[in-house]
């Protein structure tokens, strides 16, 4: 891939198919993309000549698609920030994120936001998209953050993500000791009446599942490991305090600010499909400086 485009070389296997078919079934592409590049200024080229969806391909054929422009929206600028990039390619970054810096520009953060650096980073780099966020962490949540480069990239990731091939595991420091050391908690979670930030469990929300295993037990604290089937907002966090066992540095949910002066939740793994290659990709982080205290200060 360059720049805004896509090329194939069509083989036998596909000789005789028309484009509209190929790009779906074999390339990934939605109708919705598939309308996008029709009618929003994209451009299909066999052999060099624009094509409509129905052309009919042959073997050997070289496949050209040019998607349209990308808008960056005004609510997002481009700022010069550090970014710990674990991974990138044509098709997706992979963002270690610092607690304290959210993924997401808003009303109380319209500045200093991953998207914010990286715009930044798009525009130092020639880099002709906007930012195309795909799994997203609370902003005192550090860890891995995955990022799609462009349209088709974000188009196919999410569907992904919806089918469950997106997977991020989590390490966590609780407060007390959990009565089984392994298990599944799947509680619905919805919105606290008049809060726009707090969740909460009730019968009332969405289903929510969180996997947990204790790694180690400290003398007040415990360092587990997570892994979700659902991505509630919040989903962590409120299925521990829920359990009278809170995230540590975690004042929201009742936890103590005593020794972390955030939530002490860290996504170290993350796997992912690549929406090219379909190849399973890997990636880790290791855990911030201030969680790390937090664990040896509990060991001692």
């Amino acid at each position: 891939m360059s720049g805004n485009e896509l090329k194939w070389i069509i083989n036998h296997e596909h000789d005789g198919m028309i484009i509209r078919d190929y790009l779906r079934m074999y390339q990934g592409f939605s109708r919705r993309m598939i309308k996008t590049i029709k009618f929003d200024g994209g451009k299909i080229l066999v052999n060099g000549s624009m094509k409509n969806v129905r052309y009919c391909l042959s073997a050997g054929d070289r496949l050209h698609v040019q998607f349209p422009e990308e808008m960056i929206g005004n609510n997002i600028k481009p700022e010069v920030m550090e970014l710990i990039i674990v991974y990138e390619d044509d098709y997706i970054i992979v963002i270690d994120k610092p607690a304290g810096i959210p993924t997401l520009p808003s009303i109380n953060h319209p500045s200093g936001t991953i998207a914010n650096g990286l715009l930044g980073y798009y525009n130092k780099n020639n880099i002709p998209y906007t930012v195309h966020i795909v799994t997203r962490l609370d902003m005192d949540t550090s860890g891995l953050v995955l990022i799609a480069k462009h349209q088709l990239s974000h188009s196919l990731l999410s569907a992904s993500h919806k089918s469950g091939k997106v997977k991020r595991k989590y390490k966590a420091v609780i407060e007390g000791h959990l009565t089984k050391k392994e298990g599944t908690i799947d509680a619905p979670i919805v919105r606290k009446e008049n809060s726009i930030i707090e969740r909460t469990v009730t019968e009332a929300g969405k289903r929510a599942v969180t996997h947990y295993k204790v790694i180690c037990e400290y003398l007040n604290h415990s360092l587990i490991e997570i892994e979700l089937d659902t991505g509630r907002t919040h989903q962590i966090r409120v299925h521990f305090s829920n359990f009278a066992h809170p995230i540590a540095g975690d004042d929201l949910y009742g936890g103590s600010t005593e020794k972390i002066a955030r939530q002490a939740l860290h996504c170290f793994e993350l796997s992912v499909e690549h929406p090219s290659t379909k190849e399973i990709m890997l990636f880790h982080a290791p855990l911030l400086k201030d969680m790390k205290r937090l664990i040896k200060m509990e060991r001692t």
